[in-house]
């Protein structure tokens, strides 16, 4: 189907978009969001870049990049923040977790480390600790992974306000867009079902630097993906 106006596209629900128009709509609408931003080429740098690792990735029935292009169109739309910089981390976020050594390439030391310092030259030192703040750490064998996970949610998310409001769109868009996932909706609804207490406490501090009406928009969200968490675990 082709694309409707620039005016359809920018009212528009996002996984309405998704469904409808697929990653090209998403990617549309991107454009006119960030096209009202500062530093507009960094940003079609970090779209490129976000576009070029993750072009074989899949979440489900969908691209990936769909995924990193709601994230990204959410902080501007729907958090009202316009710093480039966050909106570059958004559409990065799981550029080293998944693709570290692409962006690493023939760097020296460890591979996570040369990765974001590929981050740090192409959009600067703080849109690369950003990307570090919401990256996972590797697992530790000797640990419960899901309790390791928490763990690192809570203890980055607390030091860092920015990198809270990169993993909250990420976080609702995992959770809203959950049925997007296929048959690990049961997997990532159980992973996910014990993290949206600790989102809620986090977009409620403050300093997280949003404004109140977005926090509550946030809230609203956290309360559906538990609805659809709910309803996927009960009849697993």
């Amino acid at each position: 189907m082709s694309n409707p106006g620039a005016g359809v596209l920018a009212v528009m629900p996002l996984h309405t978009i998704s469904e409808v128009y697929g990653e090209a709509g998403l990617r549309e609408r991107l454009l006119l969001e960030i096209a009202e931003l500062p530093d507009t080429t960094r940003l079609a740098a970090a779209l490129d870049l976000a576009t070029d690792l993750h072009r074989d990735d899949r979440y489900g029935r969908e691209p990936y990049l769909s995924h990193l292009l709601r994230v990204a169109i959410r902080i501007i739309t729907y958090y009202e923040v316009t710093d480039p910089d966050v909106v570059a981390a958004g559409l990065l976020h799981d550029s080293v977790e998944d693709h570290a050594s692409e962006l690493a390439a023939d760097r020296p030391g460890p591979t996570i480390d040369a990765a974001l310092s590929t981050l740090t030259d192409r959009f600067g030192e703080r849109v690369a600790d950003l990307i570090a703040a919401v990256t996972n750490p590797q697992p530790d064998p000797s640990r419960d992974r899901q309790a390791q996970y928490r763990e690192h949610i809570a203890t980055n998310l607390d030091r860092d306000p920015w990198a809270r409001v990169i993993k909250l769109s990420d976080f609702t868009d995992n959770g809203v867009g959950i049925l997007y996932a296929g048959p690990a909706m049961p997997k990532l609804a159980a992973k996910y079902r014990p993290l949206t207490p600790v989102y809620r406490d986090l977009v409620t501090r403050p300093d997280t630097p949003l404004a109140e009406h977005v926090r509550q928009h946030i809230l609203e969200q956290l309360d559906r993906a538990d609805e659809r968490f709910d309803a996927i675990l009960a009849h697993d």
